[in-house]
């Protein structure tokens, strides 16, 4: 979404380390060293193609078919989502590929150099998918970096390095991650993204805003991009949000961490339309018109994320909500607070909190996606309990001509919403309760509790992460930033820059890094940590470095 601290529902504007693994090489386009038993792989290979198809003819334009770059994504103890999409003229309709299906080989390898294979196999491109391919490769080790690549029609993709997650309860005594968010491509450049694939973190959570719907007016801050005619204007069909991720996948940085690390990705607002509340678009079109919309950006969001099988559409609606274990040291909840959310009160507008944003027939996540929260807080036995999601939980604030207001869009417009999920949480003794989300430009560390009106007690720490490029180059401290802080006692650091959140999680504490750039202008500025914030473990309470 927008800057909630001030924008109105129904405002149509165009809103605008170190290193852990670095990636040393692989980064250059590559030959396959052997490609053998091609089409036996069509056969053994599960989950792939059944039936052989005849390879697509080569495109009339463009001179390599992995223009958009390779992504691996969701890793489990024995599997990983490896993802490619094919594309000889990306910024044209359909990518320049025309209506054949393409065969696409792909191999793992247990090294960067690819000698090591462990798994190859073949998938089908079709032009029903975009020219995408997710392969679910299962079998493998866990707790391991593998390497993997693909081929298709005498082209060969760059090397990503992808990483599976360890052993279900397994000891764990270490493991990196970030988390980024809202990418709004004419703000600026993806200097964060640069930044991150040299940390090459175990996993990358995408928290959404991957893109935006809105048209691009001229090219932004990237003048020397020609942009297509789509992408002039708002995204409204398949065709239009396919181009749109063409165009941003374009991006060297964004490839750049998408070969380092597999990303967990999820959908906030704008990779369909801003503010949109389940079957309700902020403009409020018809239902059905609506819904047509969101199934065509769904899908594309399915198509350009490395996610399984399981998270593709059916019509407008995603399984988006799911869980990831790292051994016995994290639960990652990945939660889904747009498919089932009620509707916005109070016209969207940042507004006081009343009877309707507490109303106990509201929601923010749905009744089903509740008890699976809680349900899976309660076993976790793990020793990091995590909610990675779209919108703050906490309370920002402000006054407001005599008034306290807050975002009827995060969870504090769905007061009744927070307190069950909270206060169950609190109820069924979940320990090392930290919430990570992205979606409002700016990096706040709050307290974590069930309301902020009255005295309740701390359950955890929220930790909301900046924006990759919405917002543009920001300031360290904004107007917004300084009336959140007055008016909210529980916020313990703010920073409006561009950036990400870098993490180092142990058996004894929780070490967040928030870098950031100076500016986004140009894609060269480095970035720096801004503040490292600790929560040891056992106690709800977060300790700020600047």
């Amino acid at each position: 979404m927008s800057n909630r601290l001030s924008t109105s529902r129904r405002d149509a504007s165009n809103i605008s380390v170190g290193a852990d693994k670095t990636l040393h090489a692989g980064l250059s386009r590559r030959r396959f060293l052997t490609w053998t038993g091609v089409a036996g792989a069509l056969a053994f290979t599960p989950g792939l193609v059944a039936d052989a198809a005849p390879i697509g003819l080569s495109p009339a334009r463009g001179d390599h078919l992995f223009t958009l770059g390779v992504a691996s994504g969701d890793p489990l103890p024995d599997g990983v989502v490896l993802w490619t999409r094919l594309a000889a003229d990306p910024v044209a309709r359909g990518g320049g590929m025309g209506a054949r299906p393409v065969l696409v080989e792909w191999e793992l390898a247990g090294d960067e150099a690819m000698r090591s294979v462990v798994r190859r196999g073949v998938a089908l491109a079709t032009a029903a998918d975009g020219h995408s391919v997710h392969v679910d490769v299962r079998g493998l080790a866990p707790a391991r970096d593998y390497f993997y690549r693909f081929r298709a029609d005498g082209h060969v993709s760059d090397v990503g390095r992808t990483r599976t997650a360890p052993a279900s309860g397994s000891p764990l005594a270490a493991l990196t991650f970030a988390w980024a968010s809202c990418q709004s491509w004419g703000d600026g450049y993806f200097n964060a993204f640069a930044d991150m694939a040299s940390a090459a973190p175990d996993v990358v959570f995408h928290l959404g805003d991957y893109v935006y719907e809105k048209g691009i007016v001229g090219s932004g801050r990237r003048t020397s991009v020609a942009l297509p005619e789509s992408c002039a204007r708002e995204m409204m069909s398949l065709d239009d949000y396919r181009d749109r991720y063409a165009l941003y996948k374009l991006d060297p940085q964004l490839q750049q961490a998408h070969r380092a690390s597999p990303f967990i990705t999820v959908f906030d607002d704008h990779e369909v339309e801003n503010n949109w509340a389940g079957p309700i678009s902020e403009d409020n079109a018809p239902i059905p018109e609506f819904l047509l919309r969101r199934a065509g950006a769904m899908k594309a969001w399915w198509e350009n994320t490395p996610v399984r099988a399981a998270q593709r559409p059916r019509g407008a609606d995603v399984q988006a909500y799911r869980r990831f274990d790292f051994g016995d040291l994290a639960r990652f909840n990945v939660l889904d607070t747009r498919q089932y959310r009620s509707d916005q009160v109070n016209g969207d507008n940042d507004s006081p909190q009343d009877a309707q944003t507490a109303d106990p027939r509201r929601t923010i996540t749905g009744a089903r996606q509740e008890k699976w929260i809680l349900d899976g807080l309660a076993n976790s036995g793990r020793r990091w309990n995590v909610l990675s999601h779209q919108t703050t939980i906490a309370d920002l604030a402000r006054q407001v001509d005599g008034r306290r207001v807050v975002s009827m869009d995060g969870w504090s417009g769905y007061e009744a919403s927070r307190a069950r999920i909270l206060d169950g949480a609190r109820q069924r003794g979940v320990g090392n309760l930290v919430s990570i989300v992205g979606d409002i430009h700016r990096n706040v560390v709050s307290d974590l509790r069930s309301t902020y009106t009255r005295e309740s007690p701390t359950v955890g720490i929220e930790l909301a992460g900046t924006s990759i490029a919405s917002g543009k180059d920001g300031a360290d401290s904004d107007a917004s930033d300084k009336s959140l802080k007055a008016a909210s006692p529980h916020v313990r650091f703010g920073n409006a820059q561009r950036g990400y959140v870098l993490n180092r999680l142990t058996r004894t504490r929780w070490e967040a890094e928030f870098r950031v750039a100076e500016s986004i202008a140009d894609p060269r500025t480095p970035l720096h940590r801004r503040a490292t914030v600790t929560i040891p473990d056992g106690r709800a309470r977060a300790d700020v470095s600047t």
